[in-house]
């Protein structure tokens, strides 16, 4: 299965080589942007699996284009730049970029920094996938605790006994604990 790929490179010779250092390193699906304005329809359009920049001097319209519609949170993304300072390379961080690799581009380093790009952006995701269901959790530890509160209040239960009378309830109904604490926090909002 080919990856597909959207170069964005003003330059046409410089394009040519990263295409040509794309091809040499796998069966890739390349699609060529050339234009930096309107970058984030034709990536919306193209829906690549990996970005790929190479801008002499990038502007921070482009990095919010490619932001935008790259989906750098959704994808790998590898931007190699001529010439940088501390903003450009904070800009791109924010916009989610993989690897940001200064001082331009040889067809050689094409196929690590990818793979650089791609394992980055993996961890990332793994770590984003954890922050997700640390919080969920977080959330729904919450939502118990102040179910049982009410449960020990409205019926001078023990935290013990609130607990055991939440999971009576969810095995009953067959839902999660969750569920049942959710609607009891609910219905006491309502009841207020």
């Amino acid at each position: 299965m080919s990856t597909r790929i959207a170069v964005i490179d003003p330059d046409r010779e410089r394009a040519l080589l990263i295409v040509d250092g794309l091809k040499e390193a796998g069966e890739n699906d390349i699609h060529v942007i050339g234009d930096d304005t309107g970058v984030a329809r034709r990536l919306a359009e193209i829906n690549p699996d990996i970005v790929l920049i190479d801008l002499e001097n990038p502007s921070r319209d482009v990095m919010e284009q490619v932001a935008h519609a790259s989906g750098a949170m959704e994808r790998p993304v590898a931007m190699f730049v001529d010439r940088s300072d501390e903003g450009m390379i904070r800009s791109a961080i924010e916009a989610g970029v993989s690897a940001y690799v200064v001082d331009g581009l040889r067809k050689e380093r094409i196929k690590p920094v990818l793979e650089a790009a791609i394992a980055r952006f993996h961890s990332i995701a793994r770590l984003r996938a954890e922050l997700d269901a640390t919080k969920a959790a977080l959330a729904e530890r919450k939502i118990l605790d102040r179910a049982k509160g009410i449960l020990m209040k409205a019926k001078g239960l023990s935290e013990e006994e609130a607990y055991g009378a939440l999971r009576r309830a969810a095995m009953d109904q067959n839902r999660k604990i969750s569920e049942i604490a959710q609607s009891i926090v609910t219905a006491a909002e309502l009841l207020k």
